[in-house]
């Protein structure tokens, strides 16, 4: 029946791996604050952080219609299982119902949600076609989604390490992306940085980044912030990741090993939250 498959296609927008992955990053956060409550609090932040993540998915898709019937065909929208209409109407009653969830947890949760919202519009609107920008809010938006559940329990200062591990994973993660998207960003007109600048420049940034990650993960566990539970995980299942990451696109910059690449990275982020929650 077709509201199934609308049903359905709404559901694949908004791409449910990573509003996940950003709905417990949140309640990680609250847990690594040292408390989850007020509970009710912790359960807004999470839904309304899962619910803005679902909006910026969805008119991310609205804006990158013809860039994704190159890059991504198999999409709701360049498919044709969903309307360009539904999905303008879908990501803003999700944006709107995220902003509005936040109002009851305190005024700078709903502060954050709201300018959140409207650069992650921006970011589908017209960062992301510009070099660096886009990248830049995207990675500011995920690592904000650790404030956040600080911000819901007020206990935001143990929240700001992961933040920064965060900020620093995608986005060496997101460079990885652009040098997979390059012919239909190209097509769509958008000036990403490897696109104007190659991809030998993209891989020596995307080395930078993660390098710097490494280093600033390691800093937790010598000055005894985090414990041994923490640097074992973030050793075995996080740092072999990394340099595979930076080998493997040395190695193969063709389109499928890249979306590998990013698809593994995207996979590891859950090993991440483990090693910050053992922490």
């Amino acid at each position: 029946m077709k509201w199934k498959t609308t049903l359905l296609s709404a559901f694949q927008i908004a791409r449910p791996v990573n509003v996940l992955i950003g709905m417990l990053s949140i309640f990680i956060a609250a847990v690594i604050s040292g408390t989850i409550q007020p509970y009710f609090k912790v359960l807004l932040a999470v839904l309304s952080g899962g619910i803005i993540t679902a909006a910026a998915n969805t008119v991310n898709d609205y804006y990158d219609l013809e860039i994704d019937k190159i890059n991504k065909p198999n999409r709701p929208l360049p498919a044709g299982k969903l309307s360009r209409k539904a999905a303008f109407w879908l990501w803003l009653c999700e944006f709107i119902t995220g902003i509005v969830l936040s109002g009851f947890i305190n005024t700078l949760a709903f502060f954050i949600a709201t300018v959140f919202s409207v650069i992650l519009f921006f970011y589908s609107f017209i960062l992301k076609r510009l070099p660096l920008w886009g990248n830049f809010a995207v990675s500011l938006s995920s690592a904000m989604a650790f404030v956040y559940g600080g911000v819901a329990v007020n206990r935001v200062r143990q929240t700001l390490i992961p933040a920064g591990f965060a900020f620093f994973y995608h986005f060496g993660r997101e460079i990885i992306k652009d040098m997979q998207d390059l012919e239909g960003d190209a097509h769509g007109n958008a000036k990403t940085f490897p696109l104007l600048f190659g991809k030998k420049a993209a891989i020596r940034l995307v080395t930078l980044i993660f390098i710097l990650l490494i280093l600033l993960t390691i800093l937790p566990y010598v000055i005894h912030w985090y414990g041994g539970y923490y640097f074992l995980v973030i050793v075995i299942g996080v740092y072999p990741v990394l340099i595979y990451a930076l080998i493997s696109i040395r190695l193969d910059q063709g389109v499928r090993n890249l979306g590998l690449v990013s698809n593994v990275l995207k996979a590891d982020m859950l090993i991440g939250l483990l090693a910050i929650y053992l922490g």
